[in-house]
């Protein structure tokens, strides 16, 4: 398997297969899933005719991560496809479509959910707009605020199909307060982990402030203190977890 400094992989049993092919497919994935390597698989969407078969082939495959579940439309699709592949493996929600959108906060609510996904561009498909960041930017926020709601990390974006439009994707991607990115090719992993990482100068200021608040004595100077104190305590956090700081 070739190498990657994406965070993880994810194998697609979706659209990127023909009808045709899915059975030839399913078994290369359970196959390669068992042969020592390990990723998270895209399986075929609940209404479809082949989900039944994807969750009972990838139940008991050793090297499943967990499964992101394509056109999510509810809940009840997140805990019947944990239920199915035996209720321990997480599920990334692939919200595609207007009514999955619309039943977001109780797909994010569902235990087996993991993170949630958007998937763009199906989901421009299916409600008639263009991929511009202000047709979609109601969809995006409404995505963020179901996962803080649910208490889960925040959503992933979708790709950028035009390598050239990348690193203003990824800048979109962090504007809109979404966490993760999605990538077509494995060559996108740079560029979206550092358009996605606090920068310098977001360390700088976190570590500044702290050191200013605490040498406060940490008594605010007014109302907006804690909340840049929670923000900087947040940047550095992640900075940490990126291993941008020492821990």
């Amino acid at each position: 398997m070739t190498t990657t400094r994406s965070d993880e992989v994810i194998l697609d049993l979706e659209d990127a297969v023909a009808p045709n092919e899915k059975e030839a497919a399913r078994d290369r994935v359970i196959e390669f899933l068992n042969s020592g390597a390990q990723a998270w698989v895209r399986i075929n969407d609940a209404s479809s005719d082949f989900w039944s078969s994807d969750c009972r082939a990838l139940a008991d495959c050793r090297g499943m991560k967990g499964v992101v579940l394509a056109k999510t439309e509810g809940g009840n699709h997140m805990w019947d496809t944990a239920n199915r592949l035996g209720g321990e493996l997480p599920v990334i929600a692939l919200i595609e479509t207007a009514r999955g959108l619309s039943r977001v906060h109780d797909i994010a609510a569902a235990r087996p959910c993991f993170r949630i996904a958007f998937g763009v561009n199906d989901y421009t498909l299916d409600i008639g707009v263009e991929q511009d960041p202000l047709a979609l930017a109601y969809s995006r926020s409404q995505l963020v605020v179901a996962s803080r709601a649910a208490h889960i990390p925040g959503p992933i974006d979708g790709p950028t199909r035009d390598p050239d439009e990348l690193a203003d994707g990824v800048a979109l991607t962090r504007r809109m307060g979404m966490t993760g990115k999605l990538a077509l090719r494995s060559s996108d992993a740079d560029t979206i982990n550092i358009g996605l990482s606090p920068s310098d100068s977001d360390i700088s200021w976190a570590q500044e402030f702290v050191d200013q608040f605490n040498s406060r004595g940490g008594k605010p100077k007014d109302g907006s203190d804690l909340p840049r104190l929670n923000r900087a305590k947040i940047i550095l956090e992640r900075a940490r977890q990126l291993r941008l700081l020492p821990g």
